[in-house]
């Protein structure tokens, strides 16, 4: 665990980088982005999450009793591991030989003996090596009322404000009116919950701190101090290989991650409290009360109790109003970037959300949810990281738990790609660089395994991602051999410099590209059955086949995803050597390796072949859509430039269904934006915002949106959200092509609307509005000097140009308008 950043300092560098946004705003009047309930919480799926990027709350807004769960990005049980199995390598010439004779299954079962991390991997997380991201703890408490009040409560309304990131609470129960509001303060990195009752002397209550294990609650100089350590796991032995033994025999003491948290009551306008039994305050006759909570772990600094000390003194100096207010500027140089507008039904607004969402499923007509989902995904990815911390997780930076499903890790066969997938084009270009950091973070440890499981140079990494760079196979071969999710990592380092055009950042991340291209410079052998270069062993991620003998196996020479995103990694890093001037020679041996990798097929049904064979597929419904990784994310597959892997694609998806989970419903609307068919994204978007309330696993079916919107898996995983938002996006807006499309997936319920705020390739940030499906007014902003190209609409024979205010005549070849702007130029066509 080693230093990382100031926070202290960060609060203020946030502040001042929001400042320097880039506006292209219109005049539009929309509805106030926020949902509400009419009643508190009955599960967590029901709360409300809040976040600067680093720390968390969820408050139910019980009456009663109320709870906040706390939460941390990086509360993480676990610690490095060494996860070399020598035995892996020994074995790779066997593996390969038998993938090549199409004993696959016999392949597999090899692999299960012999090629798997060193180690226990991810299985039972929490209490091993490979850990767990958890709950930080809950802040728990019990309101006290007058003798004799009116029981009932009245009046109740709880809501989460995305214009301003505050949940707040208000109720009347007798004659007395109650209000909560609660924030993780975007400028002074703490939380902060104000109760307040319009009667004096009407606020009573006692509260605490408390997780499932692990920890101490003391009081200190008036405030409550919560502490421990987090498992850290046993240090594996490869001479045991006795990851199965019993957890109580692994554990280690004491020795893991270090959090700790301070809670200080505030009364501002009089009352009384008093510490209880040293581990609950008692808050009696107040008008109003401020709590502020500062979190921290040793991760990103050793010295817990001094930040979190200077963080709490700083915030109690400011005062609330102050407090509320900073955090309010510095959420909205982020959030208000971006504005949509869909359309409205006004009574639909008024309804709390879970019975809004209830009715949507039956009727659809009710465009500004589809608006607020949008926007939702960007308020969870600005809550959820920042520049200096760490990429949101599969539950962002939330979770209720020390067992959180998947370890609540960064899965790399879509999921952690999929949560930043809203970065660039929904303006929140910073917020990509804590994925790029934790990426380039991985390399040493990628190296280690690229030379111990392959013998090969260079750095890999497969399925499973955690804070301690683990970057061997996983545990299970059958979704654990995947190895092209560093090359996948890397398309995310190259479309940050897509949209920004930094050069200096480029010249930064290149190694790292290169790197992972050298890996596979190495790790590439040819299949001798049809002379293609392949990657053996691999997967397609988490999918299964049934073989001729009958037998199902998971485990092949090369698969359609691999090769799509090898052609993508070589091409990035050939193209970014080009524009760095460097390795030339190098670039012409990833062409020839490239030349050499076997090309998208289509098989004898009209798809497109997820597996190098003709297999027959277990699922044929599966969630996993890999094999058009090159349609989304990737760009080879183009209803323009590749109309026969288009159509072929089309059929794929149409194979596969919509129903699965969230995040496979949310993927299949950038699909089919992709394949510039609106009606069947909208239509996936519609299913996404299904009403779920399942709790336990479903890998098939199921998926949906709980009542606090959060995206079903089921259980909740934050990048369906993500991938929904972005998928918004893709429909309003595309420039992955070499040029920018406007409205290419526009579905007839968005018949008229505008955006304004969106980012392009290039560096352009963009508006649009259109009237009865048409457009009629584009606007785009250089933000670097270049040219930029626009397909013209079908109809622009009225078209007129403007730039920086003056009539401007900008040529149209083959339907393409080009216009060459200086950074800070403005572009506006009228239709």
């Amino acid at each position: 665990m080693t230093g990382r950043i100031n926070w202290t300092l960060f609060s203020a560098v946030w502040l001042l980088l929001g400042c320097n946004t880039l506006h292209v705003r219109e005049d539009a009047v929309q509805s106030r982005m926020a949902y509400h309930f009419d009643e508190p919480a009955k599960i967590w799926e029901e709360t409300f999450p809040l976040g600067n990027g680093r720390i968390g709350l969820m408050p139910d807004g019980g009456t009663e009793e109320e709870n906040y769960v706390l939460n941390e990005i990086s509360m993480w049980s676990g610690s490095k591991q060494n996860t070399d199995n020598p035995e892996a390598l020994k074995s790779l010439p066997t593996i390969r030989k038998l993938l090549f004779e199409g004993r696959n299954d016999e392949a597999q079962q090899l692999m299960y003996e012999k090629f798997v991390c060193g180690g226990a991997g991810s299985r039972q997380g929490y209490r091993q090596p490979y850990g767990s991201f958890q709950i930080f703890g809950n802040l728990k408490l019990s309101h006290l009322y007058a003798d004799g009040q009116d029981t009932a409560i009245r009046n109740y309304r709880r809501e989460l404000s995305l214009e301003d990131a505050i949940a707040s609470v208000s109720f009347k129960r007798g004659k007395h009116t109650y209000t909560r509001e609660a924030f993780t303060s975007f400028s002074s990195d703490v939380a902060v919950i104000r109760l307040a009752a319009n009667v004096k002397n009407a606020l009573n209550f006692r509260i605490g701190m408390n997780r499932p294990e692990r920890y101490t609650v003391v009081s200190d100089r008036g405030d409550l101090w919560m502490y421990g350590h987090l498992y850290e796991g046993d240090v594996y032995d490869p001479k045991k290989r006795d990851g199965e033994k019993a957890i109580d025999e692994v554990m280690k003491e004491g020795n893991g991650m270090r959090y700790g948290a301070r809670l200080r009551v505030l009364l501002p306008g009089g009352g009384q409290f008093a510490v209880v039994d040293d581990t609950m305050l008692t808050v009696k006759n107040a008008s109003e009360a401020i709590l502020l909570i500062g979190m921290a772990t040793d991760y990103f600094g050793k010295d817990v109790d001094r930040q979190i000390d200077s963080l709490v003194a700083a915030a109690e100096a400011k005062g609330y109003e102050t407090l509320k207010k900073e955090h309010i500027e510095a959420y909205r140089n982020l959030y208000d970037r971006v504005h949509v507008d869909f359309g409205h039904v006004r009574e639909k607004e008024t309804l709390p959300i879970n019975k809004r969402l209830e009715l949507f499923n039956h009727d659809k007509n009710d465009p500004s949810l589809q608006a607020l989902y949008f926007q939702f995904g960007r308020y969870l990815l600005i809550s959820s990281t920042r520049p200096g911390s760490l990429p949101p997780n599969l539950q962002g930076l939330w979770c209720n738990t020390v067992k959180t499903p998947w370890n609540g890790d960064y899965h790399m066969n879509i999921n952690v790609q999929m949560n930043l997938w809203p970065a660039e084009v929904c303006n929140l270009s910073e917020l990509h660089l804590p994925l790029i950091e934790w990426t380039k973070q991985q390399v040493p440890s990628g190296r280690r395994t690229a030379k111990v499981f392959y013998n090969a140079r260079g750095w890999v990494t497969h399925i499973l991602g955690n804070v301690w760079e683990f970057t061997a196979p996983g545990e299970h071969p059958s979704w654990g051999a995947t190895n092209t999710s560093a090359a996948w990592m890397c398309a995310h380092l190259y479309s940050h410099y897509l949209y920004t055009r930094d050069t200096a950042y480029l010249a930064d991340v290149y190694p790292v590209m290169k790197e992972a291209a050298l890996f596979f410079v190495d790790m590439l052998v040819e299949d001798p059955r049809r002379r293609y270069l392949v990657t053996a062993p691999t997967t397609s991620p988490e999918n299964t086949y049934i073989m001729s003998n009958g037998r199902k196996a998971s485990v092949c020479a090369g698969s359609t995803m691999d090769n799509q995103i090898l052609r993508e990694l070589f091409g990035n890093t050939i193209e970014a050597a080009g524009i760095l001037g460097v390795d030339g020679d190098f670039a012409n041996i990833l062409a020839e390796k490239c030349s050499r990798l076997t090309p998208t097929i289509i098989g004898k049904n009209g798809r497109i072949m997820e597996w190098l064979s003709p297999f027959r597929e277990a699922e044929p419904q599966h969630r996993h859509v890999s094999h058009l990784y090159g349609l989304h994310p990737g760009n080879e597959i183009s209803i323009e430039k590749t109309p026969a892997l288009a159509e072929a694609a089309r059929r794929t998806l149409e194979a596969r269904g919509d129903e699965s989970t969230g995040w496979s419903m949310a993927w299949k609307v950038n699909f089919w934006a992709r394949l510039h068919d609106g009606e069947h994204a909208w239509k996936l978007l519609t299913d996404l915002l299904k009403p779920c309330l399942h709790d336990g696993m479903n890998y098939s079916g199921g998926g949906g949106t709980y009542p606090n919107l959060f995206c079903a898996h089921p259980p909740f995983q934050i990048d369906g959200n993500f991938g929904g938002c972005a998928g918004i996006a893709e429909m309003l807006l595309q420039s992955h092509d070499g040029y920018i499309e406007f409205l290419p997936a526009l579905p007839d319920a968005w018949e008229t609307g505008r955006f304004e705020g969106l980012r392009v390739q290039g560096g352009g940030e963009v508006a649009a509005k259109w009237s009865e499906g048409k457009l009629q007014r584009i606007k785009l902003k250089a933000l670097t000097g270049g040219t930029f190209c626009i397909k013209a609409p079908s109809d622009s024979t009225n078209l007129s140009v403007t730039i920086n205010g003056k009539p401007a005549s900008c040529p149209i070849e083959s339907g393409i308008l080009k216009a060459s702007l200086n950074a800070g130029d403005e572009m506006i066509l009228l239709l």
